[in-house]
């Protein structure tokens, strides 16, 4: 396994050698692009970080989750995993941060430790991902993508739930 990227190099350099490729150009022409493109997104980012930060600042994302609590809590859904609900969408390393506290405060074999690792293998960052791709693309999202978004991630986030219920502490 370890000799899977030589290997790989060296096929590319015969096959490039065989057809003729000059790969310094193909490989400088593509850091080009891929510097361009990197640019590009940065407005994007900025503005997504920027409200993470003011989100969490402000003191809205705990009013927020205070808020949900309960009804997380009807649906059997932890309550403490409420913040990383919020934030999952968002920001992968703002989710990171949130699980480790839950973790320091639960820890990672209580129930609402193990539905928050369900939680961050079983969701994306949807909003992040969003904002980037279609940024990179220069294109508007549809309201279809935003749905389907959110109800992927309601529904990873209900059935980690149910699944650490169900085989974990049944």
């Amino acid at each position: 396994m370890t000799a899977a990227v030589p290997v790989i190099i060296a096929l590319i350099v015969i096959i490039s050698l065989i057809k003729r490729v000059d790969i310094l150009e193909v490989f400088c022409q593509g850091a080009r692009e891929n510097l361009i493109t990197a640019f590009e997104l940065c407005p994007a980012l900025i503005l997504l970080v920027t409200a993470v930060d003011m989100l969490s600042a402000s003191g809205a994302a705990q009013a927020l989750s205070s808020a949900a609590a309960p009804i997380a809590s009807s649906l059997g859904f932890p309550s403490e995993c409420v913040p990383l609900m919020l934030m999952r969408p968002v920001s992968g390393s703002g989710s990171i941060a949130v699980l480790k506290d839950i973790f320091s405060k639960y820890g990672a074999d209580s129930f609402a430790g193990m539905c928050a690792s369900v939680m961050m293998s079983a969701t994306e960052t949807t909003l992040y991902t969003i904002a980037v791709y279609y940024s990179a693309v220069k294109a508007k999202p549809k309201t279809g993508v935003f749905i389907s978004s959110f109800t992927a991630d309601v529904s990873g986030f209900l059935f980690a739930s149910l699944f650490v219920k169900l085989m974990l502490f049944s």
